[in-house]
């Protein structure tokens, strides 16, 4: 059971739930509400452990608004065939794997861009402000160290 030992379960479910909460709301309320449900999967993609993960768990993820679309007739005002409601589950499907791959990919590239970060503050001009002085400080700075200085 490797493939399971990297798998955030929580924010599986709780993206998944932010997901339908949105969708429930959009069809109680209003329907931009919808474009917010986007939020769950994006929270479902980025805590993936890698790009692949986060297609399986997008597909997992949308499940919950598959079964309110069908079960609650949740988007209401489609008159659905068979084959309207197939594509209606690959849509959403597809919306939901989507999503969470753009949540990982954020994920990735914002590593990427830590690890650059943390090399630029190796190398080179910024490599002598990073160290500590073993020297205990005794001067007092800022307004506390005036107000000091005064008495």
């Amino acid at each position: 059971m490797e493939i399971f030992s990297d798998i955030d379960f929580k924010s599986l479910v709780f993206g998944a739930g932010i997901a339908a909460a949105f969708v429930i709301l959009g069809s109680m309320y209003n329907e931009f509400l919808y474009a917010f449900a986007s939020i769950g999967f994006l929270y479902v993609g980025y805590n993936a452990p890698n790009i692949k993960t986060s297609t399986l768990l997008g597909a997992f993820a949308a499940t919950p608004i598959i079964y309110l679309a069908f079960e609650y007739n949740i988007f209401r005002g489609i008159p659905l065939t068979e084959t309207g409601r197939i594509v209606m589950i690959i849509a959403i499907l597809i919306v939901g794997i989507l999503v969470t791959v753009i949540g990982a990919w954020a994920k990735r590239d914002r590593m990427k861009a830590k690890e650059e970060y943390e090399k630029k503050q190796k190398i080179g001009k910024n490599k002598k402000k990073n160290k500590k002085s073993k020297e205990p400080q005794t001067e007092n700075k800022g307004l506390l160290g005036k107000i000091l200085k005064k008495e």
